[in-house]
């Protein structure tokens, strides 16, 4: 599937690590921070829910999530593809 470039949208790569809801994913997602004083970089994760429409997405998919309007109260990103 295409990825689409989205203007003044935050745009996540992550692997969908739950399934199990109607039309939803959970998606995590990993960043690298260093740490202020050690100078160490840390492994940092969040998981967001994203609206996947024809449950095609499965755990251990890697995707891609766009920021877009909130639908439920926590669901703010929808998959746009692999």
């Amino acid at each position: 599937m295409k990825t689409e470039t989205v203007k003044n949208k935050k745009t996540l790569d992550g692997v969908v690590v739950s399934d199990k809801m109607d039309k939803t994913v959970v998606v995590s997602v990993s960043r690298f921070v260093k740490h202020p004083k050690y100078k160490k970089y840390l492994k940092k994760s969040k998981n967001y829910k994203a609206h996947d429409a024809e449950n095609v997405y499965k755990v251990g998919d890697k995707v891609t999530i766009v920021e877009t309007r909130p639908m439920s109260k926590d669901k703010h990103f929808i998959v746009v593809g692999k």
